[in-house]
């Protein structure tokens, strides 16, 4: 009765129905990938036990074995059921918004900021469940192997994108909402050596481009647009765009929801 009942969750998943699909086809196409393929997908029967072999196996260290790894990830997964609904959310997010990106299986392999992404939520419920030694040595792994540093206090939502992913970083404070698109060099940071609440609380569907920095406990609105390479010190209504050092307001978002047409061009505001 349980495998039948796994195989009903799986068929009932389209997400992963599709990323099985992808991943039998990808075999077909480059035999020599098969073992990769099949210990990270095939061999596996829903996305969250995948999630936390590939947890497992990219955290594993010496004195950390995968076996370990792998037991906290799927009591988390287990126990927090969202945790598998962000993961799916997040991977339709980056198949929608990354022009590099034409399936499923693609973040789940080969994408570090998805990856991270996940490995943050992980230690994300570890804080959550007073473990935060563990908790910190996820955030630490996580740096170390994908260059990108989120700290495991952060609340981050669902559906979220980090295109290329490399040195982001995202303070202990910070909120990122729903529908989120974020590339590189982004830092969502605090002013100084102040403790408490002193990071950015960021709005739904905002975009937020290559090597922007917003600092402070400010808040950034929904559905607004933040230009690359800005330094953001106050806060952002919903639906502007800002740009310069430091940012201020040069225009409506551009569109209704920027972080999913991931316009980045400033058409006159200036």
């Amino acid at each position: 009765m349980a495998q039948t009942g796994i195989r009903a969750a799986r068929d009932l998943d389209p997400v992963w129905q599709r990323i099985r699909a992808e991943a039998e086809r990808a075999v077909e196409g480059e035999p020599l990938l098969g073992g990769v393929v099949h210990a990270h997908v095939l061999h596996h029967d829903t996305l969250e036990r995948a999630l936390a072999y590939r947890f497992a196996e990219h955290l594993a260290t010496p004195d950390l074995s995968a076996q370990i790894l792998r037991e906290v990830a799927d009591a988390a997964y287990a126990e927090d059921p969202a945790l598998g609904i962000a993961a799916r959310a997040d991977l339709v997010a980056i198949e929608d918004r990354d022009a590099a990106c034409h399936r499923l299986i693609e973040p789940l392999l080969y994408f570090k900021g998805f990856q991270a992404l996940q490995a943050h939520r992980v230690g994300h419920w570890l804080w959550r469940q007073g473990r935060r030694d563990f908790a910190f040595l996820v955030q630490s792994r996580m740096s170390e192997l994908f260059g990108i540093d989120i700290h495991p206090a952060a609340r981050i939502g669902r559906g979220i994108m980090i295109d290329h992913a490399h040195s982001i970083v995202i303070g202990e404070t910070s909120v990122v909402g729903d529908n989120v698109s974020m590339l590189h060099s982004v830092t969502l940071g605090g002013t100084g050596k102040e403790d408490g609440d002193r990071h950015p609380k960021i709005g739904d569907g905002v975009l937020i481009g290559a090597g922007a920095k917003v600092l402070g406990n400010i808040t950034v609105g929904h559905c607004s647009r933040i230009a690359a390479g800005s330094v953001v010190l106050s806060d952002v209504p919903p639906k502007k765009t800002v740009a310069g050092v430091p940012a201020r307001i040069v225009g409506e978002a551009g569109c209704a929801q920027p972080a999913r047409s991931m316009d980045q061009i400033l058409r006159g505001e200036f």
